[in-house]
């Protein structure tokens, strides 16, 4: 082959290289957006557990017979509350309204149930909530019509048996982020 020819045939091998190098780059540019469109995509349509819940703001109140505004759900989510914290972890007696809200806002979960003679229902209950050294109570909430509640600031989920899944999803989901104005959405863990 002559020197022409092999010139001629490196620059049509180089030619094709280069068309080879830009269809690889171009697909994996392509590629690239796809997967990161994808998954900016699945974070913005992420279903969160529970039901959301409008809130009715952090008013304190001075004792549990003040009068205030009405809560917008039973158990309540959020809304006027007193300044003190119930202990995390389990109770044998409801928790008043007004304070139970305070441990929601400062990113607690709370674990409710309606049937005090289901003992395994509640065994299975403690068991779930004892994996959890703080920002999680369990208590009685015998004016419900649910069975089991699960509360979060703004978020409600009630459901009629233990769901063990759907119980750890939701206090894994809302525990420890704060709701005070000044530490909105910060994680206290």
């Amino acid at each position: 082959m002559s020197s022409r020819a092999q010139r001629r045939s490196a620059q049509q091998a180089e030619r094709r290289r280069r068309k080879r190098r830009k269809w690889v780059l171009r697909s994996v540019g392509i590629l690239a957006v796809l997967v990161i469109g994808g998954l900016v995509y699945r974070g913005l349509t992420k279903e969160y557990p529970g039901k959301a819940v409008a809130t009715l703001g952090n008013q304190h109140v001075e004792s549990v017979t003040t009068p205030h505004i009405p809560y917008n759900t039973r158990p309540p989510t959020s809304g006027p509350h007193l300044d003190a914290l119930a202990p995390w972890g389990l109770h044998t007696q409801p928790i008043p309204d007004e304070l139970q809200v305070h441990n929601l806002e400062d990113g607690g979960v709370v674990v409710q149930y309606n049937c005090r003679e289901c003992q395994e229902l509640i065994a299975k209950l403690e068991a779930i909530v004892r994996r959890y050294p703080d920002k999680v109570i369990l208590a009685p909430y015998p004016t419900m019509e649910a069975r089991i509640a699960l509360t979060a600031w703004g978020r409600i989920d009630m459901f009629p048996e233990v769901d063990e899944q759907r119980i750890v999803r939701f206090i894994e989901a809302y525990r420890g982020i704060d709701h005070h104005p000044q530490q909105q959405g910060r994680v206290t863990r």
